[in-house]
């Protein structure tokens, strides 16, 4: 007699087994490198391992929600009258951290000063709901000049998470300026490495920040730069900008108005 599953149930059970096991490998790995970068402290590494844990169906969550709710707003073809379709939104859309995602704190390696910008959190929820990818590319110098220690970054950067949810990719620069790396904004190796990593073009990622080194690595990159000003921000930076908002929030209207092949809007 067959078993009880019917044909194949042993088989999918093994499957089953084997991708449960990948999953679980591939998360200890996430925590185990997470932990061997922070201060050992029993607290500390806990925290840790359990946000290692929580990441990846967080992250899986968030990407099938934006796919469903993509296809429905996605429109069946071009507007009646217009020869091309609509532009697409961007592959993905890369943010500076410090004085665009939460206020700046120089060199801050303190999780407990980590405050979000005004809307943050609701500007990253309207991208994830439409299944756009989310990273971060960021200058941090302070572990260069010893101001910040790998073990800082690493917990500023979880506790931002915890308050602005997952990010599909990270980006740091952690050398100074006279390093002369490739990475470091107003560089392009950044924004280059960030979408490589998700497997995007460049070209059609949207890269928002708050300085001109953030424009000029985005231009760089082949991507599309958005300033967000604020009181750090010179005014020849603003002037020079291709695209200006106001706030988060509008730049994120910005960026999912969509680019089309070209990486034009």
């Amino acid at each position: 007699p067959e078993p009880r599953g019917g044909p194949g149930g042993d088989g999918a059970a093994v499957l089953a087994a084997a991708s449960g096991a990948v999953w679980a490998a591939l998360t200890a790995d996430f925590a185990a490198r997470r932990v061997a970068r922070a201060s050992r402290t029993p607290a500390e590494s806990a925290r840790l391992v359990l946000t290692s844990l929580a990441i990846p169906p967080a992250a899986c969550w968030y990407r099938a929600l934006g796919e469903v709710r993509h296809r429905r707003v996605r429109p069946a073809g071009p507007p009646e009258g217009h020869g091309r379709a609509l532009p697409r939104m961007p592959a993905a859309v890369l943010f500076d951290r410090d004085g665009t995602l939460v206020h700046d704190v120089p060199y801050n390696g303190d999780p407990a000063r980590v405050v979000p910008v005004e809307g943050a959190r609701e500007a990253l929820e309207r991208l994830r709901g439409r299944g756009v990818p989310v990273g971060v590319v960021s200058n941090q110098s302070g572990v260069a000049r010893g101001l910040v220690s790998h073990g800082d970054l690493d917990r500023v950067n979880a506790r931002i998470e915890e308050l602005l949810g997952p990010f599909d990719v990270w980006r740091l620069c952690v050398h100074g300026e006279e390093d002369g790396c490739s990475c470091r904004k107003p560089r392009p190796g950044l924004v280059r490495r960030a979408a490589r990593s998700l497997g995007v073009p460049a070209r059609r990622c949207v890269v928002i920040g708050d300085t001109g080194g953030d424009v000029a690595a985005a231009a760089a990159a082949g991507a599309r730069p958005i300033l967000v000003p604020n009181g750090r921000t010179r005014p020849e930076e603003r002037r020079d900008a291709p695209e200006v908002a106001e706030t988060l929030g509008e730049a994120v209207e910005l960026a999912i108005r969509g680019v089309d092949d070209e990486g034009t809007r």
